[in-house]
């Protein structure tokens, strides 16, 4: 009997890597078939490395590195990643910090003594978390009538961001995702270390992991081999060159690979650099806070999250044509990499369905988890008249369009131009359920009273994000429109901007760019799609005075009227 036991599990054990084996190749052949829309040499496209147990599984490049000289892209093909480059410049600050030349909760200014003082204490963690309140650089170039695409010298853009008179916030008390921070952290480094970010990170971080193929960018005149250079896509379907001549580096400017960062994605499990061991990496996956003690939803450069009731530590980037994932799920020991050179591309969702792949089992069983957590809201059936006090449109400068609701066909409907049109579904007197979307979306209504105004409140996942003020939508007079005319400039910026009325509408003209439509939301405010919001202040007497501007990452930055 024990022989044939014996026997029975010599068998299994011959039989069972068979079996693993011809799952890993029908999933790779799955994950060609995913990546086939890419997979010619008439495309740009992107490299994949999916890694399982310390090991790549499947790896492939996918389309043309390339397109003029016709190279193919391949895992060993040389990416710009983005914002994917942020944890390497955060986990160099906890390697400073190790090594006793900073401490993570001084004033930046104790490094940057001719950083401004806004009469807050802005730390290093407030940088890193993205709690600091700076304006973010890349928003305030691009404001300036610059391209993120040409080279920006360092100097000018520390100099533009010291000449900012204020913070979006007060630090400690928001998060506001700011390039700026990982900018200047850069600077830091440099300064206590004697080294560049380049020369500190090739140092301690790339050469004790073997990373070879991996350097940070600062200088667009070096010579990269094996490089993907990016591209654009034209409404014909043919492709458009994005050569990139930025070269900052901090909040970006890592070039990499899909192999070395699988060096990158195992030494998380089994640190190797510093002389702390895990407890390195515990840091390095450690939410920030917020004054009050709250969690900050993101850590040294790294988003701690869930897909599908499975745990996740993830980054993207996205810079011109580059666009670049990263996501693992450490307690299956699986990861994915997706590193591509099309503007259009979106790796995330596909990373998504990589993990679908290879994950399916699991991910079910995390589903059913969630879905157990709690059960599904209830819908009720409520009077055109209750449906009909709710409509109108909402406002939050934060949100950058209105939200708009309004009965169709016997039914609420809810608009924003990013999701378009949605379902209402009551569940409750004031409160409903937004149709068609992947996380459970809840929108609150609250009625006025003296202080303010109705009231719309956005809810993911029982966490609210957006609240918004109802306001009576106006058409503006042509006079009203033409008081608004004239040149308007910003000292912080050192950029002017003009405005003029032609054929009933207000146009706006920035430095090298064309004229661009405005539109009024209510009152004094007015948009441009692709700027921002301006909020115009006038004297005592109604004239102009200027605006103050609130563009994404900038807020309140302030234009006075010439004369």
């Amino acid at each position: 009997m024990r022989i044939q036991f014996t026997f029975l599990g010599l068998g299994l054990l011959l039989v069972l890597p068979m079996f693993v084996w011809a799952q890993d190749r029908t999933s790779s052949k799955a994950v060609d078939e995913l990546f086939s829309e890419w997979s010619n040499t008439n495309s740009p496209g992107c490299a994949v490395a999916v890694i399982k147990d310390g090991q790549i599984i499947h790896k492939s490049g996918y389309g043309m590195a390339d397109l003029e000289h016709d190279v193919p892209i391949r895992p060993s093909s040389v990416f710009y990643i983005g914002s994917v480059s942020k944890q390497f410049v955060a986990a160099c600050m906890l390697l400073l910090d190790e090594q006793g030349k900073i401490d993570l909760d001084a004033d930046v200014r104790t490094y940057i003594p001719e950083f401004p003082d806004y009469g807050y204490k802005i730390t290093i963690r407030n940088l890193i978390h993205h709690t600091s309140g700076v304006r973010d650089n890349l928003t305030l170039w691009e404001l300036a009538g610059r391209s993120h695409l040409e080279e920006i010298p360092e100097e000018e853009i520390f100099d533009m961001i010291c000449r900012q008179k204020e913070l979006n916030f007060e630090p400690g008390t928001r998060y506001m995702y700011s390039n700026s921070c990982y900018f200047l952290m850069s600077i830091i480094v440099e300064r206590v270390s004697g080294l560049s970010l380049r020369e500190y990170a090739e140092k301690h971080i790339f050469q004790p992991l073997g990373m070879d193929h991996s350097i940070f960018g600062d200088n667009n005149r070096r010579i990269i081999r094996n490089r993907a250079f990016a591209y654009g896509k034209n409404a014909d379907g043919s492709f458009n060159s994005m050569l990139m001549r930025f070269d900052l580096v901090g909040s970006g400017g890592l070039y990499s690979t899909v192999e070395d960062l699988f060096l990158w994605d195992q030494n998380l499990y089994n640190n190797t650099i510093g002389k702390r061991g895990q407890a390195f990496i515990d840091d390095m996956l450690t939410n920030g806070k917020y004054k009050d003690g709250s969690a900050v939803d993101y850590a040294f450069a790294l988003v701690n999250g869930t897909y599908k009731g499975l745990r996740t530590i993830s980054h993207s980037g996205a810079l011109g044509g580059y666009r670049a994932f990263f996501i693992q799920f450490p307690e299956q020991q699986f990861s994915i990499i997706i590193l591509s050179n099309l503007e259009v591309f979106q790796p995330q969702q596909l990373a998504e369905k990589v993990a679908d792949i290879y994950l399916a089992d699991q991910l079910q069983v995390g589903q059913k988890q969630e879905k157990k957590k709690q059960a599904p809201p209830k819908i009720i059936q409520l009077s055109e008249k209750h449906l009909a006090a709710v409509q109108g449109q909402y406002w939050n400068p934060d949100v950058g369009f209105p939200l708009k609701v309004y009965l169709k066909a016997d039914t609420l409907r809810f608009y924003d131009e990013e999701w378009g049109e949605r379902i209402l579904s009551p569940i409750g007197m004031r409160q409903f359920l937004l149709s068609g979307m992947d996380n459970e979306v809840m929108v609150r209504f609250y009625p006025a009273n003296k202080e303010r105004p109705r009231q719309l409140a956005l809810a993911f996942n029982g966490k609210e994000v957006v609240r918004a003020e109802h306001f009576e939508a106006q058409d503006p007079s042509a006079k009203t429109m033409s008081e608004l005319t004239g040149s308007y400039y910003s000292p912080e910026l050192d950029t002017r901007y003009q405005i003029k009325l032609e054929d009933k509408q207000l146009l706006l003209k920035l430095k090298n760019q064309g004229w661009k439509a405005m539109k009024r939301i209510k009152k004094d405010l007015y948009t441009q799609a692709s700027i921002g919001q301006f909020n115009f202040s006038f004297t005592d007497k109604g004239e102009v005075v200027g605006f103050s501007l609130d563009a994404g990452r900038v807020k309140n930055l302030k234009f006075s009227k010439m004369e």
